[in-house]
């Protein structure tokens, strides 16, 4: 059993939490900017000081390689991401990617062998919040290619992602780059659970079993805009009265019948946005998600009809496309018993549950078995400044990750 220093790893993430650091205890150190390079130069400056060999890939995933005594077998692969939100917490992927390497200093320490390779990993940009889409660094693994289309998206400042990229690579010339992905043996990722379930039924690790799908919807009402003051109900055309009415029924339906579903609208923009006009446009941004792939379908079908029928009763037209869709997945049950094995060994709670955001596991999962730990995180707050987990899950969390790697690692 590895015995990791939790002292040395909640300093750790204080530590990185400085990097970015704002004035309400959070975090801004979003992807591919000059604090996201600090990260990952103190992670790669930390790897190398134990003797482990530092790699990054075009997408800049930086690794971080312990070797094992069957060097040749492909690796166990564990960590998460050093990027954050604009206004995020110094939890969000940072207790991945440093319990993460607390697991290679804790073998390094007890002079554990194992018999393949552990590698940590820091993927570039899952947040997505400076650069759309998140999971960019997994995602370009699990490729093995970086799409074209992404080379002359813009960054939410205006910086080009190409340029910024660039800059990211250059910072750290300590690291030999490696071609966009390579065999994996497993992937597990610890990260915070980003909801309330854990720390109100006082069970200190989730076993992740999947993640839900996620579906984005645009949708646009177009009507005719008209004066508020002279234009009679009768002769009115108003798409925001056609879309609310929609939301209103869609609101009281979807979720209350299906506790698995979730609904949100995130986004609303009316046109001309005049106080004494008629809309003669709405858009609006629709998120679904369903652990089950048929209910998505369901779910959208639903939204499309009940917006349609709506926007026909106000003599209104209605569009809809999909500008995001990514399928629910289900993770290696190999990999949940470990976790669930490791969890019993330290005498530690765990409780099955799914993901309902998307991470980095979900593409590594398309190519190599993955799994998930989540640890509970304060009031369920996450993507926010007061985002806060006790050290004493941040520990615990670890612990179950070394246990868990050392078995999937092989150290007999």
């Amino acid at each position: 059993m590895i015995e990791i220093d939790g002292n040395r790893l909640n300093a750790r993430i204080d530590a990185f939490a400085a990097i970015g650091a704002t004035q309400k205890g959070g975090v801004n150190r979003q992807a591919l900017s000059e604090g996201d390079r600090q990260a990952r130069r103190l992670l790669a400056e930390l790897g190398a000081a134990r003797g482990f060999s530092i790699v990054q890939d075009p997408m800049a995933n930086l690794f971080i390689r312990r070797s094992g005594r069957q060097d040749n077998l492909p690796p166990l692969l564990i960590g998460s991401h050093l990027d954050s939100q604009p206004s995020g917490g110094r939890f969000d992927g940072a207790l991945g990617t440093l319990s993460a390497l607390e697991v290679l200093e804790s073998l390094e320490d007890a002079g554990i062998e194992t018999d393949r390779p552990v590698v940590v990993v820091a993927w570039t940009n899952e947040e997505g919040c400076r650069f759309a889409p998140g999971c960019m660094g997994s995602m370009a693994f699990a490729s093995g290619r970086i799409p074209p289309e992404w080379e002359t998206k813009l960054a939410t400042d205006g910086a080009p992602f190409v340029g910024e990229l660039a800059a990211t690579l250059e910072s750290l010339p300590m690291a030999d780059m490696v071609g966009l992905g390579f065999p994996v043996h497993a992937y597990l990722e610890v990260h915070i659970e980003q909801g309330p379930s854990l720390e109100a039924s006082d069970i200190p690790i989730g076993v992740v079993g999947g993640i839900q799908g996620t579906r984005w919807l645009d949708v646009t009402v177009t009507g005719q805009t008209a004066h508020a003051g002279t234009t009679a109900l009768a002769y009115r055309r108003d798409p925001l009265r056609a879309l609310t009415a929609a939301l209103s029924s869609l609101y009281e339906t979807v979720m209350p019948a299906d506790p698995d579903a979730r609904f949100t609208i995130g986004r609303i923009t009316v046109e001309p946005g005049s106080v004494n006009a008629i809309p003669e446009q709405v858009r609006c941004t629709v998120d679904l998600r369903h652990p089950d792939q048929g209910r998505l379908n369901d779910l959208e079908q639903r939204v499309a009809s009940m917006i349609a029928t709506e926007a026909d009763r106000q003599r209104c037209s209605a569009l809809i496309s999909r500008s995001f869709d990514m399928p629910p997945c289900t993770f290696s049950n190999v990999l949940q018993q470990a976790i669930e094995l490791a969890a019993k060994d330290r005498n530690l709670k765990s409780a099955s549950m799914l993901s309902g955001a998307f991470h980095d596991a979900l593409f590594v999962n398309r190519v190599a078995p993955a799994a998930m730990i989540f640890v509970p995180c304060r009031d369920g707050l996450s993507h926010n400044e007061a985002e806060y987990v006790e050290p004493r899950h941040a520990v615990a969390g670890c612990e179950v990750l070394a246990a868990a790697a050392l078995r999937l690692a092989g150290n007999a």
